[in-house]
């Protein structure tokens, strides 16, 4: 029993040590983005700001054109959102819930692309997106979205559906459903914590991304947050009270809504490992 409570003690002893060393430069972020720039790096560190200066936020976000950084980032965000949602929960559906010839085969496949560096397809796909005429433009950041969401949020799909009893598609097989109503009004409503989970994903990726924007668009007009910010540390380097001000106001929206889909993400990464 005692050594029971010491594991246990333990356990939490690291948990907490780990939470620390991720909070701590988020906290070092937040409270440096409100103080003047001459006592970010006093020492001893000093962790309150006195006085906060809110206008630290005011400032800047009126050097550079944020407002039309986030309305892009927005665009780009929603249009990926339901494009990966959409396609996504669809190929799961192809799958897990219909019989076909090979199947399993081609699911293989595309499994073994997730082994696939990254940096292997950049140079093809920019060349095959410029051939098109589609550089500088927000297509290769919102088209390939809707070519079946990525194949880790169709494995993902996948294996929640298959913790659905098939015996819900047998017996609206009997009321003469379609695999379209099966899809709609049993799969999906049952699935939405796994749905949540990949919308809260393909948020956080799209809203983060660097590369993508920084390969293929070169008009400051139709630059993102991430490529705005970059920008920002380029031309304000010297100004970090600003910069913290800056990337304090980019990371907050990915704060809030991973605070408000928190439960759904934890049932929705449970629950998708119970089958294979």
């Amino acid at each position: 029993m005692r050594q029971s409570k010491l594991s246990l003690g333990s356990g939490y002893a690291a948990l907490i040590f780990i939470s620390l060393l991720f909070i701590v430069p988020f906290v070092w972020l937040i409270r440096s983005s409100l103080m003047d720039l001459s006592q970010i790096f006093t020492m001893p560190p000093e962790w309150i700001p006195r006085p906060f200066h809110w206008d630290n936020f005011h400032k800047a976000l009126t050097v550079l054109p944020f407002d039309t950084f986030f309305t892009n980032t927005i665009i780009i965000v929603a249009s990926v959102l339901v494009g990966t949602v959409l396609t996504s929960s669809i190929a799961a559906f192809g799958f897990s819930r219909i019989v076909w010839k090979g199947r399993d085969t081609v699911f293989a496949i595309l499994m073994s692309s997730m082994m696939l560096p990254a940096a292997v397809t950049i140079i093809p796909s920019f060349l095959g997106w410029k051939m098109f005429g589609f550089y500088d433009t927000y297509y290769p950041l919102i088209v390939p979205a809707y070519f079946g969401g990525g194949i880790f949020n169709i494995f993902l799909l996948r294996q929640f559906y298959l913790t659905i009893p098939q015996d819900f598609d047998e017996a609206a097989f009997v009321d003469g459903a379609t695999y379209l109503q099966i899809y709609t009004r049993i799969i999906l409503p049952l699935s939405r914590s796994a749905v949540i989970v990949v919308a809260l994903f393909s948020f956080l990726a799209s809203w983060n991304d660097f590369m993508g924007p920084l390969i293929y668009l070169k008009s400051d007009h139709l630059f993102t947050l991430a490529l705005g910010l970059q920008m920002f540390q380029g031309s304000y380097t010297a100004q970090w009270d600003l910069l913290m001000a800056a990337s304090a106001a980019v990371v907050l929206p990915c704060v809030i809504v991973f605070l408000i889909g928190q439960r759904y993400f934890l049932e929705g990464i449970t629950l998708s490992g119970l089958k294979g």
